[in-house]
């Protein structure tokens, strides 16, 4: 049997990735998930869609698509932009952040990954494609 998926396609517009995270919320809670679970997999979504937005110079839309499986929820956060190197994004210097002005940005890859129990990146100069994995 195939896995129930939700697909959306976000106009890249201010704040578009609420759509996805009501969505998210709505398949959370059909899955019995904690709340717990449903904040982390909101906070996930939110850095994975701002992302999308502002990195990927992808034309008018990002797609998300959400696999609902037996003993997990799977996201596939699409973008059909210009790609980027992982091993090429600096993990900010914490000391760098406190009590400075500058910006405290930067750590989007880490929380999403802290947040999802696996993240897989693959990116392409037609794209990048987020996957990642909330287990029950």
């Amino acid at each position: 049997m195939n896995s129930p998926t939700v697909e959306l396609k976000l106009p890249i517009l201010p704040n578009m990735e609420l759509v996805a995270t009501q969505t998210a919320d709505i398949i959370a809670k059909h899955m019995h998930l904690s709340e717990d679970q449903s904040g982390e997999i909101t906070m996930a979504l939110i850095e994975t869609c701002i992302n999308a937005f502002e990195h990927s110079k992808a034309g008018n839309n990002i797609f998300i698509h959400f696999i609902i499986e037996e003993s997990s929820l799977v996201i596939k956060v699409i973008d059909q932009g210009i790609g980027f190197d992982k091993s090429k994004v600096a993990i900010p210097k914490i000391e760098n952040k406190i009590g400075k002005d500058e910006r405290k940005r930067g750590w989007g890859l880490q929380l999403i990954q802290a947040l999802m129990d696996s993240v897989e990146f693959e990116s392409t100069d037609s794209g990048t494609t987020v996957t990642m994995t909330k287990n029950k």
